[in-house]
């Protein structure tokens, strides 16, 4: 059996949490991404909201805005925040005095993109007026306008050396700017939608920019070159994230995560994630946290990149691990002659950047309020402390003396593998399983600070993997729901359906105890707490299960089967895929091929399982594979190719393809189960004279 540390690991992707960001809807977030464990909400009730990832209570809540506030934005030590809203106002927020530190007026309308300078005090904004500007925080005025997009600009960078500025815009276009000069370097057009994200290589010169049209482009930033397309989402790109290292591109697109290579272009990995329309990613700890904002509530994911397979066989060990190069082919003449960007050793002072001239200074657009109004504004703005532990952690001064070394934050835990029984145990509020429970947080729920990271270094701080077995098995509570025993017991193996006693529920408690001299049963309190042990964590297990369950039925009502298939598969849980393929075992005429691709990889996963019943729901579905669909599969993959181009055609050759590559990993699971003894045996033995014909094909 393998121990729990082991089994908490299992997963690639969980939802960490879900909670109420703000009283009415949530319009924008953003992750701290030096550190990856701070998020800032803005919203419609004019609010920025402060959070600690993986805890559901606002650290800090800003108060000023008098218009829903649209943008958000930490700075690289994370120590400022900045906020626009829909009238084009902006504030600064210094988080660690807990005040505001500016409020910056001239853009005539919605701010769609916020971005701090790497090193100075310089912020760059960008509106639905199209302009964008730069701004020096120390005071008030902007620097300079950028003029040239002819649509709104939906996303800012700098890069990481301070000199360039890049903007992804609703024209189709991406503008790298020249800071110093005030001009337009360079504009690329090959994307054929709106361009919503733009991000620079940690270290070579290179741009990625990602776009509506579901594409990745990168661009070779000394010959202004495309070098790579990167393709494979059948949704717009959200949001992409360089990995610290810089060797792989993450890719958020709704409901997925993609991981890419380039030169030449690849795709490592596809990871399904039930984020729903993701908005921002950090890494932190060798795992990538995801968020997103549905309504008033936020969620926020975790994926293991330790599991992240390449080529959909091997673990990332290039990337996540090692830090050395990827055995992939590469070209080495462009990995070797890419330039990589000097940083300065002193901060930007301002005289780097083109200054407007006097005449543009006192132009309508830039300053026209007297200081008193600004006065007046800012006293009206507030940052109102909600959790004084967690600020003082969080934010606690720089200059404040640590007799002892900072404590090193730990990896998000994951939860157990097969059954979310395991995961529930904390409030019902912050449930959504999977989720870990009170004994398996990370520090940073009790007592670590949030590690923030100074602007010169560029990757978070790497932590090795699980924790030993022996604290996490301690850490089981005593009341724990009865599969948890399970777990740590070596029997049974196979969790029969039906049995003549509560998994995990000890009979030795209802009876006389042997150290007590005068003979007596326990107290009927006592009895009924324990025959109660885990009644509170199965109901909201069960609650939860069944809200899930609503989802999927919602969806397939809305949209087909399918759809509520891949819902369901993307909710990380086997108990859910276990109730659909129940309801749809039963009518064998609702099947068809799409569905095969879907379902096959969940039934290996179900004839691996300690579940009796898991086991059997999945050879039930792999009969029904068999007996409907064997014969389209194979009289298909047989057939003759035909004249001329058939897109339908080639579109249910590849199903079948894959099918068949499918069934044939699960022949051997069946030969493997096959051998054992008793009813499950026979269960298996059946399904193999079944599956005989793939040894033909």
């Amino acid at each position: 059996m393998t121990s729990m540390a082991a089994a908490s690991t299992t997963k690639v992707s969980w939802r960490l949490q879900e909670f109420e960001a703000h009283s009415s809807s949530v319009f924008c977030l953003a992750l701290a991404k030096s550190s990856g464990r701070l998020l800032a909400t803005g919203g419609e009730d004019c609010r920025v909201n402060i959070w600690a990832v993986s805890k559901a209570n606002c650290i800090m809540s800003l108060t000023g805005h008098k218009n829903p506030v649209e943008c958000v934005q930490f700075n690289m030590s994370e120590e400022q925040v900045v906020a626009g809203s829909q009238s084009g106002s902006i504030r600064v927020w210094d988080l660690e005095a807990a005040k505001i530190l500016r409020t910056l007026v001239g853009h005539k309308a919605n701010i769609t993109g916020l971005g701090f300078h790497p090193f100075g005090d310089f912020l760059a904004s960008s509106s639905m007026d199209t302009n964008i500007k730069l701004w020096d925080v120390r005071r008030k005025g902007y620097v300079f306008r950028y003029k040239g997009h002819t649509q709104a600009v939906r996303s800012l960078a700098f890069s990481p050396d301070g000199k360039w500025l890049a903007s992804a815009s609703e024209d189709c276009t991406v503008k790298l700017w020249d800071l110093t000069q005030g001009k337009t370097i360079t504009e690329f057009k090959s994307h054929t939608a709106a361009v919503n994200i733009v991000q620079f290589h940690p270290n070579e010169y290179l741009l990625a920019s990602g776009s509506s049209d579901r594409t990745i482009k990168l661009w070779d930033l000394e010959k202004f070159t495309l070098i790579g397309s990167l393709e494979g989402d059948t949704t717009p790109v959200r949001c992409t994230l360089f990995s610290p290292d810089g060797s792989c591109l993450y890719s958020g697109a709704t409901d997925s995560l993609r991981v890419f290579g380039w030169e030449p272009d690849r795709c490592f990995d596809v990871v399904p994630v039930g984020w729903g329309k993701v908005s921002d990613l950090a890494v932190c700890n060798q795992q990538l946290i995801g968020v997103s904002h549905q309504l008033s509530s936020v969620s926020s994911y975790v994926v293991d990149l330790k599991r992240v397979k390449k080529s959909g066989v091997s673990v990332l060990q290039g990337i996540i691990k090692d830090n050395q190069p990827l055995t992939e082919p590469k070209d080495p003449k462009a990995s070797a002659l890419r330039r990589n960007y000097e940083r300065p050793t002193t901060t930007c002072g301002s005289q780097r950047v083109k200054q407007r001239t006097d005449a543009d200074r006192r132009s309508p657009e830039g300053e026209r309020r007297s200081p008193s109004e600004d006065e007046a504004e800012e006293k009206l703005s507030s940052a109102e402390i909600h959790n004084a532990e967690d600020y003082k952690e969080i934010f606690q001064p720089k200059n404040a003396i640590s007799r002892t070394p900072p404590k090193i934050s730990e990896p998000f835990p994951a939860p157990p593998e097969d059954e979310s029984v395991l995961a529930i145990g904390r409030q019902t509020k912050d449930i959504i399983p999977p989720f870990p429970d009170k004994q398996q947080l990370p520090p940073l729920a009790t007592s670590t600070p949030v590690q923030r990271v100074e602007p010169t270094v560029v990757s978070c701080v790497k932590r090795p993997g699980p924790s030993s077995p022996g604290p996490v098995s301690s850490a089981v509570p005593p009341a724990q729901p009865p599969i948890a025993t399970a777990k740590t017991k070596p029997q049974p193996k196979i969790i029969p359906i039906i049995r003549n006693e509560p998994i995990g529920l000890n009979v030795a408690d209802f009876l006389p105890s042997s150290h007590n001299h005068r003979p007596g049963a326990l107290s009927d309190e006592e009895a009924l707490s324990q025959i109660k042990k885990g009644h509170d964590t199965m109901c909201v297990m069960l609650s939860s299960r069944h809200k899930n369950l609503e989802t999927i039925r919602a969806v397939w009502s809305r949209e087909d089967i399918k759809s509520a298939l891949d819902m369901a598969v993307s909710m990380n849980d086997l108990s859910i895929v276990v109730d659909i393929l129940n309801i749809i075992n039963l009518q064998p005429t609702l099947w068809k091929l799409d569905i095969c691709t879907v379902i096959l990889p969940q039934i290996d996963k179900l004839l691996q399982s300690k579940y009796e019943s898991y086991m059997q729901t999945g050879c039930t579905s792999l009969k029904l594979i068999m007996k409907h669909f064997w014969v389209l599969i194979s009289d298909t993959l047989k057939a003759t190719p035909s004249v001329g181009v058939d897109i339908s055609r080639e579109e249910r050759h590849q199903k079948c393809r894959m099918c068949c590559k499918q069934l044939k990993n699960l022949s051997n699971v069946v030969k493997n189960k096959a051998e054992q003894v008793g009813r499950h045996g026979s269960t298996f033995r059946e399904l193999q004279l079944l599956m005989v014909p793939l040894d033909d094909s």
